[in-house]
């Protein structure tokens, strides 16, 4: 008896972004006295994983993770866990990144700012994680997108990251 073709489904990339985890800010203590936090992306089947830093609740990660881009209405979500060893990891809260904003500056095709050019500011506001103004700008050839985000669903900590649209010759584009 013959096995059935497995269908595969080809989405349509409309591009990638890439997503740099900078820092957290006063994370959540999970253990004795700090945490060992990594963060995970995930958007849609997609979920990357940063590195895990040891025995802090002030981490540096300056990772960078890229995110292929295939809805651009999908909800890209960010968590924070606690790495333990013998236990199942510790959640350490969680944001929702809003691309909109971002994914619609690049809808606009700008050709060449100056260096440093603001695009755009969003506003904190109930239905986005931001804990400060965030700002879209032009910077060395490119545009890219600072924000803290407040974790929800935990008693403290925030996110820095920052992100990058990145070029992609066989996407469609927004």
């Amino acid at each position: 008896m013959e096995k059935p073709e497995e269908e595969v489904e080809i989405k349509e990339l409309v591009g990638l972004v890439r997503i740099q985890v900078k820092r957290g800010i006063n994370l959540a203590r999970r253990d004795a006295f700090s945490s060992d936090p990594f963060v995970v992306i995930t958007m849609g089947s997609q979920k990357l994983k940063s590195f895990t830093v040891k025995n802090n609740c002030n981490p540096e990660w300056n990772e960078e993770l890229t995110l292929a881009i295939e809805n651009p209405n999908e909800p890209v979500n960010l968590m924070v866990y606690d790495k333990d060893t013998f236990t199942s990891d510790d959640k350490m809260g969680d944001a929702e990144i809003d691309m909109k904003p971002f994914l619609e500056i690049h809808k606009m095709g700008l050709q060449q700012l100056p260096d440093g050019t603001e695009i755009k500011r969003i506003v904190p506001t109930r239905d986005n994680c931001l804990a400060e103004d965030s700002r879209i700008v032009y910077d060395n050839g490119k545009i890219v997108q600072d924000m803290i985000l407040v974790l929800k669903n935990v008693e403290c900590g925030k996110i820095e990251i920052q992100l990058e649209w990145l070029k992609n010759p066989g996407g469609s584009g927004l």
